[in-house]
């Protein structure tokens, strides 16, 4: 809980700051509170209430920097998939052998959790490889250029995202 809580206050924060003080968004707050409760997972029995605040704030800062970073990149993440689940679970991997982030004789040691996170980064990336290869060569995974201009929404579902076709949202 206090993971979630932490990330969401980060998020809360992080809009504000990036408004300039103008406004708290829904949006940030909500990638915030994801990616605190996904920070904290890794280490939940190891983490004290303090331990799991600072891990789950951390997280929600880095979901919401990772994800404005993907933009700037042009890396379509619509939902900050990527930037919660990825990012902040490596950071959530990796917080489990900081010293000061578990209770005593608690965790592994950093190396080790660096090693795992590494190791199963990268079966992760050569499994993916693999599979769209064959996506692509058998069924594909792209549509073609008159459903993306179209909408997949209408293309794939048959039904507009915003309201009636055509309107202003």
């Amino acid at each position: 809980c206090i993971g979630g809580a932490s990330g969401t206050l980060a998020g809360l924060l992080y809009s504000n700051a990036a408004t300039r003080g103008e406004a708290f968004e829904i949006e940030p707050a909500s990638i915030g509170a994801l990616a605190g409760l996904v920070s904290i997972t890794a280490g939940c029995a190891n983490m004290g209430v303090w331990e799991g605040a600072l891990s789950g704030f951390t997280g929600g800062v880095l979901a919401c920097c990772s994800r404005g970073w993907l933009e700037h990149c042009q890396i379509d993440d619509p939902v900050g998939a990527i930037s919660v689940h990825g990012v902040v679970g490596i950071w959530g991997t990796i917080a489990v052998g900081i010293p000061f982030l578990t209770l005593p004789d608690a965790g592994a040691p950093i190396v080790t959790q660096l090693i795992g996170t590494l190791s199963i980064s990268a079966f992760a990336f050569v499994f993916s490889l693999i599979v769209f290869g064959i996506l692509k060569a058998t069924i594909g995974v792209r549509v073609d250029e008159e459903e993306e201009a179209q909408g997949l929404d209408i293309a794939e579902h048959g039904v507009p995202a915003y309201g009636a076709e055509g309107s202003e949202a």
